[in-house]
């Protein structure tokens, strides 16, 4: 995770090997990293194309939340943001928090996140094309430490 704060997207190219899948369009996986001891929290995404290969990633650090849940909802807001930045508007969005896949999709059933959730909802509202799915940490290309 990086060291500074702030809302900027900070993207990089990358150059790295990936395997073959069998997925198309664009990805964009996210990941927060959280723990107890820590007052810092990590943010991360990993953006490809697979017809282009095209890549970017962007990492952020922020003041740690009072859950990982929050944390990987953040780090989901976030990475939607940098998207919308970058004007990747067909993405296919992919985190290995399988919560967070039912609080975007059963948004109601989650009160507690009602401020982030809202969040999420007037971001989707700008994408083209928008899905969220669940992928097991192993199928990641990019893991938060």
């Amino acid at each position: 995770m990086g060291n500074r704060p702030g809302k900027t997207c900070n993207a990089m190219s990358t150059t790295d090997n990936l395997r073959e899948s069998p997925r198309t369009g664009d990805i964009c996986q996210v990941d927060g990293a959280w723990k107890e001891t820590e007052s810092r929290a990590g943010l991360g995404w990993f953006y490809l194309n697979m017809n282009t290969q095209e890549k970017l990633m962007g990492t952020r650090n922020l003041r740690r939340g009072i859950s990982p849940l929050q944390t990987e909802l953040e780090a989901l807001i976030w990475a939607m943001h940098c998207m919308l930045r970058h004007n990747k508007l067909l993405t296919r969005f992919e985190t290995d928090c399988s919560d967070v896949v039912k609080m975007v999709s059963t948004p109601e059933e989650w009160p507690a996140f009602a401020i982030l959730l809202d969040e999420v909802d007037r971001c989707k509202r700008r994408f083209t094309s928008f899905s969220i799915a669940h992928i097991p940490r192993t199928k990641t290309r990019r893991q938060t430490s």
